[in-house]
């Protein structure tokens, strides 16, 4: 039997094509959608950010923070600012992104010290930290909060149309770069450390540059998703962008749709959207039901849903490591 190792198959070139088929027809979904449609879709695309940054940085970085709602309200934050300081309103939010990457490096000098347990609990008070200094604004009022009114000078349709495609590019741009980037040498020294980071640093991979990036990524791509979530919702309140509650969403998007896999974190955001369009008018119970869905498949399914896949049935979409396969 001969062997060969590879990287596409004809399934994942196949998959790459419906790709770029499916983003194309999303670029004209206000042309073709109703209303309430983009409104949907718009969330889902800022829930597969959340769950992609979350799962490139826990699942293939080994990473695992509970604070990443620090990096969701900063984002949200700093385009309240920037359209209070009269920059225009959508390249704020995209602006907002990246002045909160930018803020993320010198976050990350002390962060990427800590191991394990250390870095999630210290993301956590990290993101608490940032909410007791957002909160010491005036223009947010404290708790109280504000609201990014520059969107009001916007017709309705021509604001969810704007906010859709801010949103479709994000979705297109930060996945591309984070699949640019697991392919990369990059990416394999990301996953080397995540498997043991002693013997990479043995090895010659620089352990604090390789961290850093993932970690500056994940932090850009959270702020983009806090800004684009303002733009649906419009008003700001500390509160609600630095909740934990987001990190929990990201957790769960990532475990069950499969926690290290790219394609993974886009099945978690589609499952979980899913389950809140339909169970989210159940309150309490609606989380109740997403902690014991996320219990159970940690406990019965840990590899979540297209993990298990690739193992049952060697399912690579969109691979971003190589395979060897025997003829």
């Amino acid at each position: 039997m001969s062997a060969r190792v590879e990287r596409w198959s004809g399934r994942a070139r196949g998959a790459g094509g419906v790709v770029l088929a499916l983003l194309l027809l999303l670029a004209a979904g206000p042309l073709l959608f109703s209303a309430n449609a983009v409104d949907k879709l718009t969330t889902l695309f800022i829930y597969v950010i959340l769950a992609a940054m979350w799962n490139a940085l826990a699942g293939y970085g080994g990473l695992v923070s509970v604070g990443q709602q620090a990096f969701f309200g900063l984002g949200a934050y700093a385009a309240v600012r920037l359209a209070a300081a009269g920059v225009p309103v959508y390249p704020s939010l995209v602006l907002a992104a990246i002045l909160v990457g930018v803020l993320a490096v010198p976050l990350s000098l002390p962060m990427l010290r800590l191991r394990g347990g250390e870095f999630a609990v210290g993301m956590w008070v990290l993101a608490e930290i940032a909410h007791l200094l957002v909160n010491l604004d005036r223009l947010v009022q404290g708790e109280t909060g504000t609201s990014l009114i520059a969107l009001d000078r916007f017709p309705t349709d021509a604001r969810r149309a704007i906010t859709y495609w801010v949103a479709l590019g994000a979705v297109a741009v930060l996945l591309g770069v984070l699949f640019a980037l697991l392919r990369s040498r990059t990416g394999a020294a990301i996953q080397a450390i995540r498997d043991d980071e002693q013997a990479a640093d043995s090895l010659g991979v620089r352990v604090p540059r390789t961290k850093r990036v993932l970690f500056v990524l994940a932090a850009a791509g959270a702020a983009m998703a806090g800004a684009l979530f303002l733009a649906t919702a419009i008003t700001f309140q500390p509160r609600t962008y630095f909740s934990v509650q987001w990190t929990a969403y990201m957790i769960f998007m990532a475990l069950v749709g499969g926690l290290g896999t790219f394609e993974g974190a886009i099945l978690g955001a589609v499952i979980f959207f899913a389950i809140e369009a339909f169970f989210g008018a159940w309150g309490v119970w609606y989380l109740v039901g997403l902690g014991a869905v996320a219990l159970g498949f940690a406990l019965l399914l840990p590899r979540g849903i297209f993990g298990w896949a690739d193992a049952r049935f060697g399912l690579r979409l969109l691979p971003v490591g190589y395979r060897l396969r025997g003829d």
